[in-house]
């Protein structure tokens, strides 16, 4: 990478991004990595100029889902090589539509697989030993005595349901040995009896199998036409009333509704979720109400490490497509 380095400002080729910080922005310490290789147009001063603007840009770097790619856009920037995506999920992007411009596609895949693992793992411990709750009861001005008869359940020697058993849940898998839990998981393709006794993992063809037989159910699939709602409330009924459902894929894979009826049935213990649909919920959301319910937005993969490698993978494929090579993390349209 380093020889494509040695540019002026007025060499440097120009990309479309979000804002600066704040919430969903990008970093400004990534913004000064950003600025070595590339002139940087904030979608904000974007919008205000776009005549003078839009033959400039040759990448968007899409941070946080930001900005939205529709055929508008895409009519507008006619010198655009690539889409370079923060995170590995590319769902909020029309591929087949972007190709159609001769745009490419670039994710940043296998730097989210450990923090994500470890958000899984994080939830389910947080849920199953009533973490959040412990914490609110503790910290309430009306708190006198310690709850001795407040029970959770254990983690360790449970059986862990693992749907999507891909980079992720197979690192989620790992952990989860750890803890010495029985681990069952299904794929779309079975992994080699290698890689499944690594970690004690048992195949099930049927997904209702795994469903009926978990104590926590953990959902690591990408979401495609396949996957949406791929959880409903048969699904969800099959589990044992004392089961727990997370979520780090997509808010999607989820049918809400059917979740909100089953948890205020109690048909099952409680939720997990680092994922929505939409993100975030509305205020008044019932999901947003069930004290069976953690919800955090979305953040799996939001530590510091993991950011960074995220913008060094993003500038690499970056770098990559302006010069004319190929991208190493391009994703392809179906």
């Amino acid at each position: 990478m380093t020889h494509f380095l040695q540019q002026t400002m007025t060499e440097r080729p120009y990309l479309l991004s979000s804002h600066m910080s704040g919430i969903n922005g990008i970093p400004e310490n990534y913004v000064r990595s950003i600025e070595k290789h590339f002139n940087i147009i904030w979608f904000d001063d974007y919008l205000k100029n776009k005549e003078e603007l839009a033959s400039k840009i040759q990448l968007v770097f899409m941070w946080s889902f930001r900005p939205i790619i529709d055929e508008k856009i895409l009519q507008s920037l006619h010198q655009l090589k690539a889409i370079v995506n923060a995170g590995v999920g590319v769902d909020h992007l029309d591929l087949p539509l972007i190709s159609s411009f001769g745009v490419k596609v670039a994710n940043t895949p296998h730097v989210v697989d450990e923090a994500t693992a470890d958000m899984g793992m994080a939830l389910m411990l947080a849920s199953a030993r009533n973490v959040l709750e412990a914490h609110q009861f503790l910290t309430s001005p009306g708190m006198k005595c310690l709850p001795y008869n407040w029970l959770g359940v254990e983690v360790t020697g449970a059986t862990l349901g693992v749907i999507g058993m891909g980079r992720i849940g197979y690192k989620v898998a790992q952990r989860a040995k750890g803890f010495d839990m029985k681990i069952l998981y299904h794929n779309r393709n079975r992994r080699t009896k290698e890689e499944e006794g690594l970690v004690g993992a048992c195949y099930c063809a049927k997904i209702d199998d795994l469903l009926q037989e978990s104590d926590f159910v953990m959902l690591v699939v990408n979401l495609n036409p396949q996957t949406c709602k791929l959880i409903g409330e048969r699904e969800l009924c099959l589990m044992k009333p004392t089961a727990t459902l997370i979520n780090i894929s997509r808010g999607a894979v989820v049918d809400q509704d059917a979740l909100v009826k089953v948890l205020q049935k109690r048909l099952i213990r409680a939720a997990a979720l680092d994922v929505t649909d939409p993100e975030p919920l509305p205020r008044d959301h019932s999901l947003l109400q069930l004290p069976n319910v953690i919800i955090t937005p979305h953040t799996g993969g939001s530590t510091a490490k993991t950011r960074c490698k995220i913008m060094e993978k993003m500038l690499e494929n970056a770098i990559a497509a302006v010069n004319g090579l190929p991208m190493p993390d391009e994703v392809l349209p179906k």
